[in-house]
């Protein structure tokens, strides 16, 4: 899930983001938005397959993640196979995004809010965009969450992540780059979603409270709006299922991974328990996700053990999810993941051997001993944390070596520790990042005939929307006439400006280059307003003009002042959303 951006774009921050070229053509066509069955009212959703619908996205979880969690169930549980190896196998999904406009990416390879974006609203998008469509001028795509909301049912998300995480946030928020998790949580407080559980406290406080946000602490306003937060097992538990609406946030950032957590923390099986025990309480049925997403955490930092720990979580979750299933007759249930994370191989360096007598011995995670390890001074102190933690007392000076030198990534010492480990298990790993393979996809009730053989992540969006009756197309258009999302650049006085050619082209403007006066004409239903390039001015219908624009680069930028007078509208710039809102 975690990735570096190549550029930053759409920040806020004051660089020079790409745009058109003032003559330029489009970058990207937007992509179409999906055709679903058109099934709207609640009074309707009785006659659909299923009432309920429930996803379970293993994040990162890729075939050897499901293998490596199915040897050690053999070896320490004493179980030959797993939950999700009880006949609910389909098939497999492809997983790839779309090539991105402002990196060198292909899409061959996807991050986590472009695949959820496909499997939650049944689009392809870049890497980094949630739940918006690739090109300057971003639309909405509405979600299965967003489409069943308007049937009246019920809706919830549920993490090991931070809640603003990109795998939830596709499914009830819409930004330009993932990263703007302030917005995402704003975004969350207005959208309906009727339960939020998950880490991310730090999105919802301030600076002054060790959060992130710069205006307001607003979990206040959460609760001023019915929600009843808990913060840990105890507030979880207190809960009423009779509730219409709960907020639980269960760690600043993630949820620790299970090999680290105490008491207090509640598990993954137990926060989607409670998640449905408050959904069922809606006749009209109910619409949730869960994501076990620190199997992708622990692939980044090639730490087996812990990730075998986190995909037996999500094997658990399965198994209750399942049961409330077959108990209630009227729930699909499907699985996937996003991709794999780490590019795990199950042996190495020509051997012929897996050794799975070690994939116990493992007490806590690298994310635990990674300030433990910071402060070891010598080969000893290495020595000793290894042999507490994973029992093993004979390292070589090679081994102690690499530990205190670290892999030469971000882990640093972590990652050296975890290459230790990674190699006398006999596991390999490519790397730090995602890789492009396809990935399960296990199911269960009506939902198991739609996503079965070889599919494509946006099926899942596609196949949980006609499963339940919901509108996919009526939701999307909805957002897309109140919403855009642009590209654009704050000045250095604290101005936002936007790229003239595909803002204009987006509200239907004309737009015309004279390359030898070097002026840009903008035109719609009457008003005419044009630009010269060089010094930014401009005349409004023949006449000066206060508005002034500015070219970067060969790029053409207007003040929203300047659309809004074009089309007799009232545009409005959502700085903290970094979207237009069509008034």
């Amino acid at each position: 899930m975690k990735k570096g951006l190549k550029q930053i774009i759409g920040s806020g921050l004051s660089v020079s983001l790409l745009s058109l070229s003032v003559c330029g053509a489009a970058l990207a066509a937007n992509p179409t938005t999906t055709t679903t069955p058109t099934t709207t009212k609640a009074t309707e959703a009785v006659a659909a397959p299923s009432k309920n619908l429930i996803v379970l996205i293993g994040d990162g979880m890729g075939p050897a993640e499901v293998t490596a969690a199915r040897y050690y169930s053999k070896k320490f549980l004493n179980k030959d196979h797993l939950e999700l190896d009880g006949g609910y196998y389909v098939g497999k999904a492809t997983t790839y995004s779309q090539a991105g406009p402002y990196t060198t990416e292909s899409g061959a390879v996807t991050d986590s809010a472009a695949a959820a974006t496909a499997f939650s609203t049944g689009n392809k998008t870049y890497n980094n965009a949630i739940s918006v469509s690739n090109g300057d001028v971003a639309k909405p795509f509405g979600s299965v969450i967003e489409a069943a909301m308007k049937q009246g049912k019920a809706t919830g998300l549920v993490t090991t992540d931070n809640i603003t995480g990109a795998t939830p946030a596709v499914w009830a928020s819409h930004v330009r780059q993932r990263g703007n998790q302030n917005a995402i949580a704003s975004q969350y407080l207005n959208s309906g979603v009727n339960v939020f559980f998950g880490g991310g406290k730090v999105n919802f406080t301030t600076k002054e409270e060790k959060g992130k946000r710069t205006d307001k602490n607003i979990i206040p306003d959460f609760e001023a709006k019915g929600y009843k937060t808990a913060f840990d097992k105890k507030g979880l538990d207190a809960i009423p299922n009779t509730t219409e609406k709960a907020l639980g946030l269960f760690a600043g950032a993630e949820i620790p991974y299970v090999l680290d957590r105490d008491d207090k923390t509640p598990n993954l099986p137990q926060l989607a328990q409670k998640a449905i025990d408050i959904l069922s309480q809606n006749k009209n049925g109910f619409v949730l996700m869960v994501e076990a997403a620190r199997i992708d955490h622990a692939g980044h930092a090639n730490d087996l053990p812990a990730d075998i720990q986190e995909t037996l979580e999500l094997d658990a979750t399965f198994k209750a999810l399942i049961d409330f299933a077959k108990k209630d007759g009227n729930t699909s249930v499907v699985v996937t993941a996003d991709h794999e994370t780490g590019g795990l191989s199950l042996a190495r360096d020509n051997v012929y051997e897996l050794n799975v007598d070690l994939f116990n011995k493992e007490k806590r995670s690298y994310e635990f001993l990674d300030s433990i390890l910071k402060k070891a001074e010598t080969a000893d102190d290495v020595r000793k944390i290894v042999a507490d933690n994973m029992g093993f007392t004979d390292l070589t000076d090679e081994e102690i070596a690499l530990i205190l030198k670290g892999d030469g990534s971000s882990y640093g010492r972590a990652g050296g520790y975890n290459a230790v480990v990674s190699k006398r298990l006999a596991v390999g790993w490519t790397g730090h990042g995602h890789t492009g393979v396809d990935v399960g996809v296990w199911a269960y009730g009506p939902i198991a005939s739609l996503v079965k053989g070889d599919v494509d992540n946006t099926d899942i969006a596609k196949s949980g929307a006609k499963v339940i009756g919901a509108d996919l197309t009526a939701v999307t258009k909805e957002l897309q006439d109140k919403y855009l999302y642009p590209l654009f650049k704050v000045t250095r006085d604290n101005k936002t400006l936007f790229t003239a050619k595909s803002l204009a082209e987006s509200l239907d403007i004309k737009v015309t280059w004279d390359a030898v006066t070097r002026t840009v004409t903008l035109s719609k239903d009457g008003n005419q307003l044009s630009v010269l390039v060089d010094t930014g001015v401009i005349t409004e219908n023949g006449k000066a003009s206060s508005l002034v624009g500015s070219e970067d680069n060969g790029k053409l930028y207007l003040p929203l002042e300047a659309f809004n007078k074009l089309t007799g509208k009232n545009l409005t710039w959502d700085a903290s959303s970094e979207r237009i809102v069509k008034n």
